[in-house]
């Protein structure tokens, strides 16, 4: 049994079939990416699985625990961390504020941001944020407001941020959508480095091969809303169904 598990999951949009029987399994401390072309039904499956959609069918449990319809800071306190596809930072925040308030969530549970500043000079809280920031090679940034880092380092401040709250399991949507490959690489080399030292199962939707084949350990492919092929990476490359899906070659040439 896998640490998240998708059993029969199924969710139409008025006459569109989005997700149909889906079944998914990924295993603790693994690396698992989901790939399908445009409309496969990615998205919509990672909505479920961080209970922001709720199936018309089916379940999705984390540890045992359904996490349909429950709200982000119940996802974030059972272990579940999401990235975004365009990076979800404070930028009129330092990148040490930035890093502080996760920190802080993390110890005390829901805050208010309006008036947060007083609570971010606890010494605990400026000890963990600045730990987290040697571990994204960021301190040398921590006065920059965010809003002024490159694509690449926003989305290095936002993989921290979601560390910060010691997650066992990071969802990432697209993470390197809009970089360059300079930044590609560096976000690879990034999330490489916490597999090798963190017990976290990491789950991806990308469309970047070079970025799925250099992290996944397993690949579930989607296709119209239903799972095509779940195998190792060597295994996907060359598999007829993966091609028809994406090249809309017959699977039988």
């Amino acid at each position: 049994m896998g640490i998240l598990e998708v059993k029969n999951v199924g969710k139409r949009f008025g006459g569109l079939q989005a997700l149909g029987d889906v079944n998914l399994s990924i295993a603790e401390q693994t690396v698992h990416a989901i790939i399908g072309p445009n409309g496969a039904g990615k998205s919509t499956l990672l909505n479920c699985l961080v209970g922001k959609l709720i199936p018309d069918t089916g379940s999705v449990t984390f540890e045992g625990q359904s996490v349909l319809g429950r709200k982000p800071h119940e996802i974030n306190q059972m272990g579940i961390s999401r990235v975004f596809q365009t990076p979800e930072i404070f930028g009129d925040l330092t990148v040490m504020e930035n890093m502080m308030i996760p920190c802080l969530a993390k110890r005390d549970g829901a805050f208010a941001l309006h008036g947060y500043k007083q609570l971010l000079r606890d010494g605990e809280i400026v000890d963990k944020a600045e730990h987290m920031l040697e571990d994204m090679n960021m301190a040398e940034k921590r006065g920059m407001h965010a809003a002024s880092l490159s694509r690449g380092d926003k989305r290095r401040l936002e993989i921290g941020m979601c560390l910060a709250q010691e997650p066992r399991l990071l969802l990432l949507d697209e993470p390197t959508a809009g970089m360059a490959r300079a930044d590609t690489n560096n976000t690879i080399d990034l999330l490489k480095q916490i597999k090798d030292s963190r017990p976290i199962t990491i789950a991806i939707i990308e469309h970047d091969m070079h970025v799925v084949f250099s992290l996944a350990e397993r690949i579930t492919v989607l296709a119209q809303g239903t799972p095509l092929v779940e195998d190792t990476p060597e295994n996907i490359k060359g598999h007829p169904k993966v091609r028809e899906a994406y090249l809309g070659e017959s699977s039988g040439h």
